[in-house]
């Protein structure tokens, strides 16, 4: 009887998980699709692409700026 109250524990957080992940990759699809649209040809790899590049090119202007 406790096995199985402990299997539909289980059960029930793996099906809220599923149900979590397809939201999310739901979710990933549609901002990926948004970011073509808006002109980064390859979507989120683009964006991370760019947003490092941002992240590197203001660390150099601060480094510069003082003189590190």
């Amino acid at each position: 009887m406790e096995r199985d109250l402990e299997k539909e524990k289980l059960l029930k957080k793996i099906s809220e998980l599923e149900s979590l992940n397809d939201q999310l990759i739901s979710e990933l699809r549609f901002l990926n699709d948004l970011l073509r649209k808006v002109g980064f040809e390859e979507g989120l790899k683009t964006l991370k692409s760019a947003a490092e590049d941002l992240i590197e090119q203001d660390r150099t202007n601060f480094e510069d700026q003082e003189g590190i």
